[in-house]
């Protein structure tokens, strides 16, 4: 067996040398052959017009002198004359400290791989430091090609102006193959600047970029965001720029023309190509040049940060001294009033009686109210109900007819004892009772504030943990995801994920923008300020309820506190994350800044309803569910809105039949069902009350309202539909704050058509929250950004700062609106103090 295994081995061995003598033999390489090179002493501002073969190596010898307290720019423009594409000619630009090649026709690439040829070409040459005095240095240009014949002109300038200085401005031109590039020099006294580049031309597109002193430079397109700070520009840009961040206190402004204009939002004008053109071959985009202007800023000082910080401070800190003078002086009132009352109930020394206390000093009696057309009364509103908080019977009559001192001596209701909402609807006649109540012609508050108060207390401070719940869970991620974006733009240097208005903002610790920022300071401070006097509001009344106060209990709006605890967090949040939105505002963390505030609009219009019906009023867990659908339908929105016609429609179908559902609910106050026959029903409501007799509604009031609503509602829907706003989220902040303010000013309208009157406290807070509204909006109109468009267009409407060098126009919206906030939730917090002193048997619903 051995002998049979090297007998195979050496057969093996023996067709491999026979296989070796039939293939043919290896090509031989042909040995490089020596090739001429020509050097030349090359001068400045000379152009040297030559020709290169593949046998020829040109070598260009400069010198040049460089002085260490000043930088001068050196800058290669070369332009190949021959059109050998595939045999490009080469250029290495050999100096001290660096090399620079490029080989022209210089091919750059665009969107999809698509080429783009260049054959006139101009580089600056990174300028090397030196420690002397004066130092000469020699660099050297190198010219070859593998082409047969390649002719070619060079010329070597130096760069004027090539040191920026200080608030000078400076044109030039650039293309995607001649980028220019320029030195800044920090001064001792300035610790950071604001780069300004500006341009007539919107197009083409060009990036800005801000580079350390370090070689190479990268100034190509397909190499200039791999280093330093950079952003797209059509007409402006801004880059600020902090001394700290530049060891060597000075920076390179790079500005680049891009090979294609869709970066910037505009066409691809190149594309596609001509039918005979081959996929690969390069596309000569002919004169393809943008002429700039540039200008270096000093950015304002520290002590510009601490005056706005304190400024912020002391407007938002003013309103809380305010608040407590304002305080002051009604406790002071209040121990007026009580001395006059205990005066007053105090026995006449002479006739032995007490003397009478005139209408006039405890409010407008309401025997004179009228109702508009609704004439004296109804005598409906004076049968007696069963009241379900007991066994007896109440009647509920006129402030005459019932002494207010019987009413203070019932036991108080509002224990601590534990209640569920259902208590209330354990009775077996409860459905009977609402529809003999809610269905009444004319309904008083205290058919509508029926239910224990326990209950009710315990309802709607659900609304107040479930925000505080919603908040916790919402702005933990939220800021989590803001401070990795600001940290993405600090590593990346990309500034065109944030959509800031860059000709004021400025930059704090790893922040970008800290106006916008600290401009939020005041939903917060205010919201707080907001919760704290509901606290002492809240404190007030449960001293009264405690002392068994008539007017606490049996008078005025019904007091609960739970959705103005509510809005109150809803404002504070509503700064958090809008600041958090001004972390890093753009097209993905939109929703940050919006979904609070339609949680605001939603909450006060529940609070407005909430007034007059306590007892119908909607849960907190529907309310957030619904508020989180309106939310939902914003995301979707912004995301496949813009220019989908099925979006639209079915966006305004949703839109109408829930305006119609809600209208439904408010008209019948809830006393209907939504089941198989609710078609059945509506057409026998039709038919009776439209087609066999003519008749008029039966709620006239509510009815004008709903119509009122329907149609502006119906008009937003068609508006949507028709013109498709691309701002979705504003849009749908827009339906809200319409149907908000509409019913707000039915309120108001029907308060007074009741005969009932507004106060000075809150007249004065609807005027001047009025007038604040009114400028604020002012100012949140003017569109320093926005993310619906490019970075680069977006950069188009930048303004400067306007307040301190340091706010701008958003900044004050920002003030404003908070102001404005604040005030709309003290008018509805105080509208209705006039009431304090009536029974609820002669409050109107409406």
């Amino acid at each position: 067996m051995p002998g049979a295994g090297a007998a195979a081995l050496a057969r093996a061995l023996l067709a491999g040398a026979l296989l070796l003598l039939l293939l043919p033999p290896p090509p031989v390489l042909p040995q490089p052959q020596w090739r001429n090179v020509s050097e030349t002493e090359a001068q400045f501002n000379i152009t040297y017009t030559d020709r290169v073969d593949a046998n020829l190596l040109h070598i260009y010898a400069f010198n040049h002198s460089v002085r260490r307290n000043m930088t001068e720019g050196v800058r290669v423009s070369v332009n190949v004359l021959s059109d050998h594409k595939d045999l490009p000619v080469l250029f290495v630009v050999r100096q001290k400290e660096a090399v620079v090649s490029f080989q022209v026709p210089l091919i750059l690439r665009g969107l999809y791989q698509r080429k783009y040829a260049y054959q006139e070409v101009s580089r600056t040459l990174c300028q090397p430091q030196t420690k002397a005095e004066v130092e000469t240095q020699h660099f050297y240009v190198d010219v070859s090609t593998l082409s047969l014949n390649a002719s070619y002109q060079l010329r070597v300038t130096r760069v004027e102006n090539f040191v920026l200085q200080t608030n000078e401005r400076f044109s030039f031109n650039a293309t995607a193959a001649q980028p220019q590039y320029f030195k800044y020099e920090f001064p001792e006294e300035v610790d950071s600047v604001i780069v300004k580049v500006t341009s007539a031309m919107a197009f083409p597109c060009s990036v800005i970029s801000i580079q350390d002193i370090l070689c190479p430079v990268y100034d190509l397109d397909n190499n200039v965001a791999f280093i330093g700070m950079y952003q797209t520009m059509t007409k402006k840009a801004a880059i600020t720029v902090q001394k700290k961040d530049f060891p060597s206190h000075s920076f390179y402004v790079v500005v680049v023309v891009k090979t294609e204009d869709e970066a910037c939002g505009g066409a691809l004008h190149y594309y596609p190509l001509s039918k005979n053109a081959s996929p690969d071959e390069p596309v000569d985009q002919q004169n393809r040049q943008k002429t700039l202007e540039v200008m270096v800023s000093p950015a304002i000082t520290s002590e510009a940060y601490v005056s706005s910080v304190l400024f912020c401070l002391s407007i938002f800190l003013s309103f809380y001294i305010l608040t407590l003078l304002i305080a002051c002086w009604e406790s002071c009132r209040q121990h007026k009033r009580k001395g006059l009352l205990s005066a007053m109930d105090s026995p006449n020394l002479d006739t032995g009686h007490s003397r009478s206390i005139p209408d006039s000093f405890l409010g407008r009696g309401y025997d004179s109210y009228g109702y508009g057309s609704f004439g004296n009364g109804s005598s409906s509103s004076t049968e007696g109900v069963t009241d379900s908080l007991g066994s007896t019977e109440v009647s509920y009559s006129y402030v005459g007819e019932r002494s207010l001192e019987n009413v203070a001596c019932r036991p108080r209701l509002d224990s601590l004892s534990s209640v569920e909402e259902d208590d209330y609807d354990t009775l077996a006649d409860i459905d009977y009772d609402k529809n003999v109540i809610r269905t009444k012609k004319y309904l008083c508050v205290a058919d509508l504030a029926r239910k224990d108060k326990r209950v009710l207390r315990k309802k709607y401070q659900i609304y107040f943990w479930n925000i505080a719940t919603i908040a916790v869970f919402y702005a933990l991620p939220v800021v989590q995801l803001v401070i990795t974006y600001q940290t993405v733009v600090n590593v990346t240097g990309n500034q065109d994920i944030c959509y800031y208005n860059f000709l004021c903002a400025h930059p704090l610790g790893n922040l970008s923008a800290f106006n916008n920022i600290l401009s939020n300071l005041g939903y917060v401070l205010l919201g707080l300020l907001f919760l704290l006097i509901i606290l002492q509001r809240e404190i007030n009344y449960n001293r009264a309820l405690m002392r068994n106060d008539a007017h606490a209990v049996e008078c005025g709006i019904p007091k609960h506190f739970g959705l103005f605890y509510a809005m109150g967090t809803a404002l504070m949040m509503e700064g958090l994350l809008s600041a958090c939105y001004h972390v890093c505002p753009n097209y993905t963390n939109f929703q940050f800044d919006t979904s609070f505030m339609y949680m605001i609009a939603g909450l006060c219009m529940l609070k407005l309803y909430q007034k007059r019906h306590p007892d119908i009023n909607a849960s907190a867990y529907s309310a957030y569910a619904c508020l989180a659908l309106v939310i939902f339908f914003s995301v979707v929105g912004v995301v496949f809105g813009k220019g989908n016609t099925v979006f639209w429609i079915v966006f305004s179908v949703i839109h109408i039949l829930a305006t119609l559902l809600l209208s439904t609910q408010l008209y019948y106050m809830g006393r209907w069902k939504l089941d198989s026959g609710i078609l059945r029903r509506i057409l026998y409501v039709l038919y009776t009350d439209c087609i066999r007799q003519c008749s008029g509604p039966m709620y006239v009031d509510r009815m004008v309202l709903l119509v009122m609503g329907n149609i502006i509602n119906w008009s937003l829907a068609a508006y949507g539909l028709i013109v498709r706003p691309n701002d979705f989220a504003s849009y749908l902040l827009a339906i809200g704050i319409c149907n908000l303010l509409l019913y707000f000013a039915f309120y108001i309208i029907m308060k007074l058509r009741s005969g009932e009157r507004i106060k000075l406290i809150p007249l004065l807070c609807i005027i001047s929250t009025s007038v604040v509204w009114g400028f604020a909006l002012f100012f949140f109109f003017q569109g320093l950004s926005t993310w619906q468009k490019t970075p680069a267009e977006s950069r188009e409407h930048n303004r400067d700062c306007i307040l301190l060098d340091f706010f701008d126009d958003h900044d004050i919206w920002h003030f404003l609106s908070s102001i404005a906030m604040f005030g709309s939730f003290l008018v509805l917090l105080t509208l209705d103090d006039d009431l304090d002193c009536v029974q609820r048997d002669k409050i109107y619903v409406f």
